[in-house]
């Protein structure tokens, strides 16, 4: 089937005929579909091994497969329907993309907020994380349950409410008002895991430090801070993540003064082709997964665990 809409494709006036890279394609599926034989494969493997086999290829196709699509039509100069492959490879839109200075404007704001988000969220959440992590006060659990509140439920309700208040104290159309919505999102993460890893960090510890001079603000920079930092990275990094994604609570706030690339994202979908939405798209992704990769080191279970965990 897949080699029966590549010849489709390849055949169509759509497609160059004299394009090796339609050539090329077609061999390849051919001799893939040579080379695999699926009933010799199950009886190598057996059964069990065979299905697991399936089920993560399924896997495989939907989770990556829409990011495979999207990287190749960012660097499509031509793509028409329903061919499979682009018919001209190159940096047309990314030209394109990056000569709109809307767009460029965009893709500044959105870092410029990330930052601006994370740096404050950093300053009012840590000490209620110490606070939370270290003293034992009535109300205790029920406060960290409150930040489970704006999850709980469709955000655009809660946005509009604090539109309403906004308005009221003309917030609406500000950095400073959409700052406070993305605060709202990341208090989840700034409170609950830097919370767990200051819970980790032993008193002892601390008071060792204490015992031989160093005064709770020295004790609180260079012993628990430390001790405390992959969680507070995992925190800061989801903050910094969800802040370039975020696009009602921006759009609701801070439209039209406030544009950044998640809200353009509206605008480039119904008003540019779909290979300059999959230009904006990627240039969206590309940080996250730089950040990812940089603090790859504490994404593994154990360290959010530790970090979740508390009592």
């Amino acid at each position: 089937m897949i080699e029966t809409e590549f010849n489709k494709a390849a055949n169509s006036p759509i497609a160059n005929p004299k394009n090796s890279l339609w050539i090329s394609l077609k061999e390849g599926i051919q001799s893939f579909g040579k080379g695999l034989n699926l009933r010799r494969f199950y009886h190598a493997v057996g059964k069990k091994k065979f299905w697991e086999f399936i089920i993560f290829s399924v896997f495989l196709l939907f989770f990556y497969g829409p990011l495979l699509n999207t990287f190749i039509l960012a660097f499509a100069n031509t793509y028409q329907f329903p061919a499979v492959v682009p018919q001209e490879f190159g940096f047309q839109w990314w030209e394109f993309v990056l000569s709109q200075n809307s767009l460029v404007e965009s893709i500044a704001t959105s870092f410029l907020l990330a930052i601006i988000t994370t740096v404050v969220a950093l300053l009012v959440c840590l000490p209620s994380a110490y606070a939370i992590a270290r003293y034992n006060f009535k109300g205790r659990k029920l406060f960290m349950f409150s930040f489970l509140l704006s999850n709980a439920f469709p955000k655009i309700g809660l946005y509009t409410a604090i539109g309403i208040i906004f308005y009221r104290f003309n917030l609406m159309g500000t950095i400073a008002g959409v700052v406070i919505i993305h605060l709202i999102n990341s208090m989840l993460f700034m409170i609950w895991l830097p919370a767990g890893a200051f819970r980790n960090v032993h008193r002892q510890q601390e008071e060792a430090a204490r015992d031989v001079g160093a005064s709770p603000m020295r004790t609180f920079v260079q012993i628990t801070l430390p001790l405390a930092a992959p969680g507070i990275a995992v925190a800061s990094m989801y903050t910094f993540l969800g802040s370039l994604e975020e696009a009602q609570g921006t759009l609701l706030v801070g439209f039209p003064e406030i544009n950044t690339m998640a809200t353009s994202m509206y605008g480039v979908i119904l008003d540019y082709p779909a290979t300059a939405g999959a230009v904006f798209a990627l240039i969206l992704i590309l940080p996250s997964i730089l950040i990812i990769m940089l603090f790859r080191k504490h994404l593994v279970p154990t360290e959010i665990g530790k970090s979740m965990s508390g009592k």
